[in-house]
Protein backbone atom coordinates (compact mmCIF):
# COMPACT_ATOMS: atom_id res chain seq x y z
CA UNK A 1 0.00 0.00 0.00
CA UNK A 2 1.12 3.09 -0.50
CA UNK A 3 0.68 6.56 1.55
CA UNK A 4 -0.24 9.67 0.25
CA UNK A 5 -0.99 12.89 1.96
CA UNK A 6 -1.85 10.90 5.26
CA UNK A 7 -4.21 8.36 3.27
CA UNK A 8 -3.39 5.03 2.77
CA UNK A 9 -4.15 4.01 -1.25
CA UNK A 10 -4.30 0.66 -2.07
CA UNK A 11 -2.50 -0.32 -5.32
CA UNK A 12 -3.39 -2.97 -7.79
CA UNK A 13 -2.38 -5.90 -9.42
CA UNK A 14 -3.28 -7.65 -12.59
CA UNK A 15 -3.00 -11.26 -12.84
CA UNK A 16 -4.08 -13.70 -16.05
CA UNK A 17 -4.15 -17.48 -16.38
CA UNK A 18 -3.48 -18.51 -20.57
CA UNK A 19 -5.29 -21.65 -21.37
CA UNK A 20 -5.71 -23.60 -23.71
CA UNK A 21 -9.48 -23.58 -23.16
CA UNK A 22 -10.40 -20.83 -21.17
CA UNK A 23 -8.24 -17.32 -19.62
CA UNK A 24 -8.60 -16.50 -16.03
CA UNK A 25 -7.82 -13.20 -15.15
CA UNK A 26 -8.36 -10.83 -11.92
CA UNK A 27 -7.16 -8.07 -10.36
CA UNK A 28 -6.33 -8.26 -7.15
CA UNK A 29 -4.80 -5.84 -3.97
CA UNK A 30 -1.35 -5.58 -2.65
CA UNK A 31 -3.20 -6.74 0.47
CA UNK A 32 -3.82 -10.19 -1.81
CA UNK A 33 -8.02 -9.38 -2.09
CA UNK A 34 -9.46 -10.06 -5.41
CA UNK A 35 -12.20 -7.39 -6.43
CA UNK A 36 -12.86 -8.82 -9.84
CA UNK A 37 -12.36 -11.78 -11.66
CA UNK A 38 -13.52 -13.03 -14.73
CA UNK A 39 -13.19 -16.37 -16.84
CA UNK A 40 -13.54 -16.35 -20.64
CA UNK A 41 -13.29 -19.41 -23.06
CA UNK A 42 -10.25 -18.91 -24.92
CA UNK A 43 -10.32 -18.20 -28.80
CA UNK A 44 -6.17 -19.16 -29.06
CA UNK A 45 -7.31 -21.62 -31.78
CA UNK A 46 -7.61 -19.08 -34.29
CA UNK A 47 -4.08 -17.84 -34.29
CA UNK A 48 -1.74 -15.14 -32.45
CA UNK A 49 -3.29 -12.00 -33.56
CA UNK A 50 -7.20 -12.99 -33.15
CA UNK A 51 -5.84 -14.73 -29.38
CA UNK A 52 -3.73 -11.72 -28.70
CA UNK A 53 -6.87 -9.30 -29.15
CA UNK A 54 -9.13 -11.54 -27.22
CA UNK A 55 -6.78 -11.48 -24.20
CA UNK A 56 -6.75 -7.42 -24.38
CA UNK A 57 -10.24 -7.08 -24.42
CA UNK A 58 -10.49 -9.46 -21.74
CA UNK A 59 -7.92 -7.87 -19.47
CA UNK A 60 -9.87 -4.49 -20.25
CA UNK A 61 -13.21 -5.87 -19.04
CA UNK A 62 -12.14 -6.88 -15.58
CA UNK A 63 -10.18 -4.07 -15.21
CA UNK A 64 -13.50 -2.01 -15.96
CA UNK A 65 -15.41 -4.68 -13.83
CA UNK A 66 -13.05 -4.35 -10.64
CA UNK A 67 -14.27 -0.62 -10.91
CA UNK A 68 -10.51 0.56 -9.37
CA UNK A 69 -9.52 1.61 -13.01
CA UNK A 70 -6.07 1.36 -14.87
CA UNK A 71 -4.50 4.38 -13.34
CA UNK A 72 -5.09 2.14 -10.00
CA UNK A 73 -3.10 -1.02 -11.76
CA UNK A 74 0.74 -1.07 -10.81
CA UNK A 75 1.45 -3.80 -12.51
CA UNK A 76 0.57 -7.25 -14.62
CA UNK A 77 1.43 -10.59 -14.57
CA UNK A 78 1.08 -13.02 -16.88
CA UNK A 79 0.86 -16.82 -16.50
CA UNK A 80 1.33 -19.25 -19.65
CA UNK A 81 1.81 -22.71 -20.46
CA UNK A 82 4.80 -24.17 -21.99
CA UNK A 83 8.57 -23.81 -22.46
CA UNK A 84 9.54 -19.96 -22.27
CA UNK A 85 12.48 -17.64 -21.31
CA UNK A 86 11.48 -16.03 -17.88
CA UNK A 87 13.50 -13.10 -17.81
CA UNK A 88 13.05 -12.46 -21.58
CA UNK A 89 9.30 -12.54 -21.28
CA UNK A 90 9.09 -14.83 -24.27
CA UNK A 91 7.08 -17.98 -25.04
CA UNK A 92 8.91 -20.62 -27.15
CA UNK A 93 6.44 -23.68 -27.06
CA UNK A 94 2.93 -23.16 -25.78
CA UNK A 95 1.83 -26.81 -26.03
CA UNK A 96 -1.99 -25.82 -26.43
CA UNK A 97 -1.88 -22.11 -27.96
CA UNK A 98 -1.22 -22.77 -31.63
CA UNK A 99 0.76 -19.79 -33.72
CA UNK A 100 1.99 -18.43 -30.03
CA UNK A 101 5.62 -20.33 -30.58
CA UNK A 102 8.55 -17.54 -30.13
CA UNK A 103 6.18 -14.69 -28.79
CA UNK A 104 7.57 -11.98 -26.68
CA UNK A 105 4.19 -12.02 -24.29
CA UNK A 106 5.08 -9.92 -21.94
CA UNK A 107 6.69 -7.01 -23.75
CA UNK A 108 3.41 -6.86 -25.70
CA UNK A 109 1.69 -6.81 -22.91
CA UNK A 110 3.63 -4.24 -21.83
CA UNK A 111 3.50 -1.82 -24.51
CA UNK A 112 -0.57 -2.32 -25.35
CA UNK A 113 -1.39 -0.70 -21.66
CA UNK A 114 1.77 0.83 -20.84
CA UNK A 115 2.30 -1.09 -17.73
CA UNK A 116 5.21 -2.72 -16.47
CA UNK A 117 4.82 -6.48 -16.55
CA UNK A 118 6.48 -10.12 -16.07
CA UNK A 119 5.96 -13.45 -17.76
CA UNK A 120 6.02 -16.88 -15.42
CA UNK A 121 4.97 -20.58 -16.13
CA UNK A 122 1.67 -21.48 -15.07
CA UNK A 123 2.20 -23.89 -12.62
CA UNK A 124 4.96 -21.67 -11.40
CA UNK A 125 2.17 -19.07 -10.54
CA UNK A 126 -0.18 -21.55 -9.06
CA UNK A 127 2.41 -22.71 -6.70
CA UNK A 128 3.27 -18.82 -5.54
CA UNK A 129 -0.60 -17.87 -5.50
CA UNK A 130 -1.04 -21.22 -2.77
CA UNK A 131 2.18 -19.83 -1.23
CA UNK A 132 1.14 -16.07 -0.94
CA UNK A 133 -2.72 -16.63 -0.39
CA UNK A 134 -3.68 -19.82 -0.40
CA UNK A 135 -2.98 -23.62 1.57
CA UNK A 136 0.61 -22.88 1.75
CA UNK A 137 0.78 -19.41 3.12
CA UNK A 138 2.07 -20.17 6.40
CA UNK A 139 5.42 -21.67 4.69
CA UNK A 140 8.55 -20.74 3.51
CA UNK A 141 9.25 -23.89 1.26
CA UNK A 142 6.67 -26.30 -1.28
CA UNK A 143 6.59 -28.46 -4.04
CA UNK A 144 3.18 -28.08 -6.12
CA UNK A 145 1.22 -30.14 -8.25
CA UNK A 146 -1.03 -29.95 -10.63
CA UNK A 147 -3.20 -32.89 -11.79
CA UNK A 148 -4.72 -32.77 -15.19
CA UNK A 149 -4.78 -33.78 -18.60
CA UNK A 150 -0.47 -33.84 -17.86
CA UNK A 151 1.13 -33.06 -14.46
CA UNK A 152 3.02 -29.86 -13.82
CA UNK A 153 4.81 -28.06 -10.95
CA UNK A 154 6.23 -25.65 -9.07
CA UNK A 155 8.76 -25.10 -6.56
CA UNK A 156 9.13 -22.85 -4.31
CA UNK A 157 12.43 -22.34 -1.62
CA UNK A 158 12.59 -19.42 1.02
CA UNK A 159 9.82 -17.44 -1.05
CA UNK A 160 11.40 -17.54 -4.21
CA UNK A 161 10.32 -19.57 -7.04
CA UNK A 162 12.46 -21.78 -8.35
CA UNK A 163 12.82 -21.40 -12.06
CA UNK A 164 16.12 -22.75 -13.02
CA UNK A 165 19.08 -21.68 -15.40
CA UNK A 166 16.86 -21.87 -18.46
CA UNK A 167 13.52 -21.28 -16.88
CA UNK A 168 12.79 -24.99 -16.78
CA UNK A 169 13.13 -25.89 -13.18
CA UNK A 170 9.97 -27.25 -11.62
CA UNK A 171 8.98 -29.32 -14.65
CA UNK A 172 8.61 -32.66 -12.48
CA UNK A 173 5.68 -34.17 -13.96
CA UNK A 174 8.49 -35.60 -16.36
CA UNK A 175 10.73 -37.05 -13.88
CA UNK A 176 11.21 -40.34 -14.91
CA UNK A 177 9.63 -43.24 -12.58
CA UNK A 178 10.05 -46.43 -15.17
CA UNK A 179 13.32 -46.51 -17.22
CA UNK A 180 12.36 -49.13 -20.18
CA UNK A 181 9.08 -50.10 -21.17
CA UNK A 182 5.54 -48.57 -20.30
CA UNK A 183 4.01 -46.07 -22.10
CA UNK A 184 6.05 -43.57 -24.36
CA UNK A 185 5.63 -39.47 -24.68
CA UNK A 186 4.58 -37.29 -28.06
CA UNK A 187 7.24 -35.37 -26.08
CA UNK A 188 10.24 -37.95 -26.19
CA UNK A 189 10.16 -38.29 -22.19
CA UNK A 190 9.38 -41.98 -22.37
CA UNK A 191 8.85 -43.18 -18.59
CA UNK A 192 8.06 -39.84 -17.17
CA UNK A 193 5.57 -39.53 -14.13
CA UNK A 194 2.47 -37.92 -15.93
CA UNK A 195 2.97 -40.64 -17.75
CA UNK A 196 1.70 -42.93 -15.51
CA UNK A 197 -0.13 -40.39 -12.99
CA UNK A 198 -1.94 -37.85 -15.36
CA UNK A 199 -5.44 -37.43 -16.64
CA UNK A 200 -4.74 -39.28 -19.63
CA UNK A 201 -2.78 -42.19 -18.08
CA UNK A 202 -5.82 -42.53 -15.71
CA UNK A 203 -8.03 -43.10 -19.05
CA UNK A 204 -5.57 -44.99 -20.68
CA UNK A 205 -4.77 -47.47 -17.63
CA UNK A 206 -8.95 -47.64 -17.28
CA UNK A 207 -9.16 -48.91 -21.15
CA UNK A 208 -6.47 -51.59 -20.55
CA UNK A 209 -8.14 -53.10 -17.82
CA UNK A 210 -11.23 -53.18 -19.19
CA UNK A 211 -9.85 -54.63 -22.53
CA UNK A 212 -8.10 -57.09 -20.21
CA UNK A 213 -12.14 -58.12 -19.13
CA UNK A 214 -12.39 -55.98 -15.84
CA UNK A 215 -15.93 -56.14 -14.43
CA UNK A 216 -16.75 -52.37 -13.71
CA UNK A 217 -19.89 -50.47 -13.92
CA UNK A 218 -17.57 -47.78 -16.30
CA UNK A 219 -18.71 -50.86 -19.06
CA UNK A 220 -22.16 -50.08 -18.41
CA UNK A 221 -21.46 -46.23 -18.35
CA UNK A 222 -19.84 -46.44 -21.83
CA UNK A 223 -22.27 -48.40 -23.64
CA UNK A 224 -24.65 -45.64 -22.60
CA UNK A 225 -22.99 -43.58 -24.34
CA UNK A 226 -20.75 -41.67 -21.95
CA UNK A 227 -17.43 -40.65 -22.70
CA UNK A 228 -14.31 -42.36 -20.53
CA UNK A 229 -13.04 -39.08 -18.44
CA UNK A 230 -11.29 -39.17 -15.03
CA UNK A 231 -14.05 -37.53 -13.83
CA UNK A 232 -16.27 -40.60 -14.91
CA UNK A 233 -13.75 -42.99 -13.34
CA UNK A 234 -13.95 -40.64 -10.11
CA UNK A 235 -17.89 -40.72 -9.52
CA UNK A 236 -17.66 -44.66 -10.13
CA UNK A 237 -15.36 -45.02 -7.66
CA UNK A 238 -17.56 -42.76 -5.01
CA UNK A 239 -20.51 -45.37 -6.11
CA UNK A 240 -18.25 -47.74 -5.13
CA UNK A 241 -17.06 -49.24 -8.16
CA UNK A 242 -13.58 -51.84 -7.32
CA UNK A 243 -11.46 -51.09 -10.69
CA UNK A 244 -12.35 -47.25 -10.76
CA UNK A 245 -11.18 -47.13 -6.80
CA UNK A 246 -8.10 -48.70 -7.44
CA UNK A 247 -7.46 -46.52 -10.48
CA UNK A 248 -7.90 -43.73 -8.68
CA UNK A 249 -5.64 -44.94 -5.46
CA UNK A 250 -2.55 -46.21 -8.04
CA UNK A 251 -2.63 -42.78 -9.47
CA UNK A 252 -1.90 -41.44 -6.03
CA UNK A 253 0.56 -44.73 -5.59
CA UNK A 254 2.51 -43.16 -8.60
CA UNK A 255 1.83 -39.34 -7.57
CA UNK A 256 3.63 -40.75 -4.06
CA UNK A 257 6.79 -41.37 -6.21
CA UNK A 258 7.54 -38.43 -7.68
CA UNK A 259 7.01 -37.10 -4.58
CA UNK A 260 9.53 -38.85 -2.72
CA UNK A 261 12.05 -37.91 -5.56
CA UNK A 262 11.03 -34.32 -4.69
CA UNK A 263 11.16 -34.40 -0.87
CA UNK A 264 14.79 -36.43 -1.44
CA UNK A 265 16.07 -33.63 -3.54
CA UNK A 266 14.47 -29.94 -2.09
CA UNK A 267 13.00 -31.20 1.34
CA UNK A 268 10.25 -28.77 1.16
CA UNK A 269 8.30 -27.69 3.88
CA UNK A 270 4.91 -28.76 2.49
CA UNK A 271 3.55 -30.49 -0.78
CA UNK A 272 0.03 -29.34 -2.53
CA UNK A 273 -1.78 -30.96 -4.89
CA UNK A 274 -4.20 -29.45 -7.14
CA UNK A 275 -5.37 -29.07 -10.49
CA UNK A 276 -8.20 -30.32 -12.20
CA UNK A 277 -8.11 -34.13 -11.28
CA UNK A 278 -7.90 -33.83 -7.74
CA UNK A 279 -11.08 -36.10 -6.67
CA UNK A 280 -13.54 -33.88 -5.05
CA UNK A 281 -10.63 -33.33 -2.31
CA UNK A 282 -12.16 -33.91 0.54
CA UNK A 283 -15.63 -33.58 -0.31
CA UNK A 284 -15.79 -37.20 -0.96
CA UNK A 285 -14.96 -40.87 0.23
CA UNK A 286 -12.63 -41.45 -2.81
CA UNK A 287 -10.65 -38.08 -2.73
CA UNK A 288 -10.19 -38.43 1.03
CA UNK A 289 -8.28 -41.84 0.23
CA UNK A 290 -6.33 -40.63 -2.65
CA UNK A 291 -4.78 -38.02 -0.14
CA UNK A 292 -4.07 -40.62 2.68
CA UNK A 293 -2.51 -42.77 0.01
CA UNK A 294 -0.45 -40.49 -0.93
CA UNK A 295 0.77 -39.90 2.45
CA UNK A 296 1.07 -43.34 3.39
CA UNK A 297 3.04 -44.10 0.15
CA UNK A 298 5.28 -41.15 0.68
CA UNK A 299 5.69 -41.95 5.08
CA UNK A 300 7.10 -45.48 3.86
CA UNK A 301 9.63 -44.20 1.13
CA UNK A 302 11.51 -41.28 3.05
CA UNK A 303 13.82 -40.81 5.76
CA UNK A 304 12.24 -40.66 9.03
CA UNK A 305 11.92 -37.00 9.90
CA UNK A 306 10.73 -35.74 6.61
CA UNK A 307 8.85 -38.48 6.37
CA UNK A 308 7.11 -37.21 10.27
CA UNK A 309 7.49 -33.02 9.15
CA UNK A 310 6.39 -32.51 5.94
CA UNK A 311 2.84 -31.84 5.61
CA UNK A 312 0.76 -33.02 2.39
CA UNK A 313 -2.78 -31.92 1.53
CA UNK A 314 -4.85 -30.30 -0.82
CA UNK A 315 -4.49 -26.78 -2.63
CA UNK A 316 -7.14 -24.20 -1.88
CA UNK A 317 -7.14 -21.63 -4.57
CA UNK A 318 -8.51 -24.13 -7.55
CA UNK A 319 -8.67 -22.47 -10.58
CA UNK A 320 -7.85 -19.02 -9.34
CA UNK A 321 -4.76 -20.36 -8.45
CA UNK A 322 -3.11 -18.97 -11.63
CA UNK A 323 -4.33 -15.31 -11.87
CA UNK A 324 -3.49 -15.24 -8.36
CA UNK A 325 0.04 -16.19 -8.37
CA UNK A 326 0.45 -14.16 -11.31
CA UNK A 327 -1.04 -11.01 -9.91
CA UNK A 328 1.25 -12.30 -6.86
CA UNK A 329 5.00 -11.95 -8.68
CA UNK A 330 4.07 -8.99 -10.77
CA UNK A 331 3.15 -7.09 -7.13
CA UNK A 332 6.84 -9.10 -5.74
CA UNK A 333 8.48 -7.44 -9.03
CA UNK A 334 7.27 -3.99 -8.80
CA UNK A 335 5.80 -3.33 -5.45
CA UNK A 336 6.75 0.24 -4.44
CA UNK A 337 7.69 -0.97 -0.62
Amino acid sequence: MQRKTGVVVASYYLGVDIGGTSTKTGVVSDEGRTVAKLRVPSVLHKGREEGLQGLYETLDQVVEQSGVGWRAIRAIGVAAPGTMDIPAGVIFHPFNLPGWENLAIRDLVSERFRKPAILQNDANAAAYGEYWLGAAHDARSLMFWTLGTGIGGGIIVNGEIVTGAHSHAGECGHIIIQMEGGPTSEHGIHGSLELYAGAKALVRRCEAALNAGARSSIRDKLEQGEELTPVLIADCAIQGDALAERLVLETGQYLAIGTVNIIHTINPEMVLIGGAMTFGQYETPIGRKFIETVRHEVRKRTFPIPAERTRIDYARLASDAGFIGAAGCALKAYSPC
